[in-house]
Formats: C-alpha cells, structure tokens, sequence
C-alpha cells in the first residue's frame, strides 16, 4: 500500500528523512530512507534529491546517500550545543590527559544523554559512547546527573517509563532509581559500576551555567576496580567549575569585565585571547553557494 504524506508541511518530511539517518544507519539507500522515515516513495525521490541539491544529502558512488557537510556547518553555528563544545574542550583535554581512558561531555536531550563530545585512549576500556550518541537517563552516569537535577516532573516522566537493562547492575526499578538520584545530589556526582559493561564504571558530575542551571555532565568511564573515586570526582568537578566560569564570561554582557572578547562568536569559539579579540574585525569575503 502506498504511504501518505497528505497533511506535512515540507519543513516536516524533510526532517523526518533526516532522522532516518543514526549511529547505526549512517548510509542509506532511497528505498530505505522511504521505509524508515514512512514517507512514499515518490516523495522521499523528490525530496532526497533537492536535499542533496543544497547539500543536506551527499550521494556515494553505491547510490547510497549520508548526511551532508553542509549540516555540520550550520550545525557548527549553534550556541547551544556546539558552543558548549567549544568551551568545555580544553577541559575536557586536561581530565583525558590525567585519567587516559575515556573522557566525555553530554547534555539532556529529550528523555536521553546526547553526547557532544568523546575523548579515548587507545587502550581505554570498553566505552558505547559515540560523538552524537545517545543513552538512557537511567543507565548512565551522565544520565543520571542530568537526572537528578531534573523538576520533579520530569523525573517522574522517566520513573514511569521503561528502564532498559544493559546488565544486572543497571537500576531497575523506580524505587530504587529515585534513591539513587536523591544520593547524586547530595554527593554531587554519580558513579554507574558496571551499569552498562561489567568491565566499565561510569563518573559524571553536573556543569552549572548561567543561574547556576545544570546544564550538561562531565564525565569519564575507567575499568570497573576497587579504586577509590574521590581523585577522579575532584578532578571532574575542577573542569566543570572551570567550564561553568567560561560559560558565564560567554553569556555576560559585552560591557562585563569578566566577558570574554570575541563580540558575536564568543558563545561559538574558545580560542587564544589574541584571537578572541581579533575575531569580530577579522575580513571575511563573501561566501559563494
């Protein structure tokens, strides 16, 4: 039977194409973007190929398309998430420097952990998380955080939701999920055992930005030992307290002592200071399209 997409606006299809792409499904085939994003055939022809006009869609040799460069690009011009990125980077190089296992920086997105930012070691233990990966609230030490500064609402959403089990370690029950949040936040971080792989444990403190709001969890994932994690939790809370003070001086008004030069990028770059305040009288020549 053939599929109707009577009633979508443009705007609307054309996201429903692009979330047919994931970490798992990176190359796709019109067929199988038709399938997956529910749209007819006919339809999904049409739009995959002014999407790959614009660069949205790049097509390979094997008729399969991916996502286009020209999304990162525009990507790359959010404050939100990618500024965040940008900011919490050199930080997140210090921690990776110190525990040389695995080092990431993940925000709330819907009922999930989206991590914006992963750094390895070769020889690190086993790690699921990908750069623009998600997991579940529940099972991740940067779920968990973000979590537990959630309203009560919120939490309550996901307590009544499904608490998918990775391990025997993972919570499992809403009794026991809420009495982990409230010892998060009077510890101040969370540590996840083997809440996901046996062999790896997870250590997640909260990111205060502006109003002191949670916004996004730093984290690392270490082999599942005995090791006492009080060195590691103190050496993410000094990046998060330096991430947080950065994000402060990118938000504050351009007339604050305390911000940081770089005019209208400054929510976007963290650079050198000489190239923070060379930025916004930089020549820039017109882009072609």
């Amino acid at each position: 039977m053939a599929k109707s997409s009577a009633g979508r606006s443009a705007l609307s299809r054309i996201m429903q194409i692009l979330a047919a792409f994931d970490v798992d499904a990176v190359f796709l085939t019109v067929s199988q973007l038709s399938a997956r994003s529910g749209l007819a055939l006919a339809t999904t022809h049409r739009l995959v190929a002014e999407m790959e006009q614009f660069g949205l869609l790049e097509r390979q040799l094997d008729k399969t398309y991916r996502l286009g460069v020209r999304l990162w690009e525009i990507a790359c011009r959010t404050p939100g998430a990618l500024g965040l990125r940008e900011i919490a980077k050199p930080y997140l190089q210090e921690v990776q420097a110190r525990v040389r296992q695995h080092t990431q920086l993940g925000i709330l997105e819907g009922y999930e952990v989206l991590f914006l930012e992963r750094l390895s070691a070769r020889d690190a233990v086993v790690n699921v998380t990908l750069v623009g990966g998600r997991l579940p609230l529940h099972a991740s030490s940067s779920g968990l955080v973000l979590l537990a500064h959630s309203d009560a609402t919120f939490q309550d959403e996901v307590l009544a939701g499904d608490l998918f089990r990775y391990t025997d370690q993972t919570v499992q029950t809403p009794e026991s999920l809420r009495s982990l949040l409230q010892q998060i936040r009077r510890d101040g971080y969370a540590c996840g055992r083997g809440y996901i792989h046996p062999e790896a444990r997870g250590i997640a403190v909260p990111i205060r930005g502006v109003n002191d709001l949670v916004v996004a969890a730093v984290s690392v994932v270490v082999p599942n030992d005995d090791a006492p994690v009080t060195g590691l939790v103190r050496l993410l809370q000094a990046a998060a307290q330096g991430i947080g003070k950065d994000l402060h001086a990118a938000y504050a008004p351009s007339n604050d002592p305390a911000a940081t030069p770089g005019g209208r990028y400054r929510t976007l770059v963290s650079s050198s200071l000489d190239s923070m305040e060379y930025l916004p009288s930089a020549p820039r020549p017109q882009t072609r399209r």
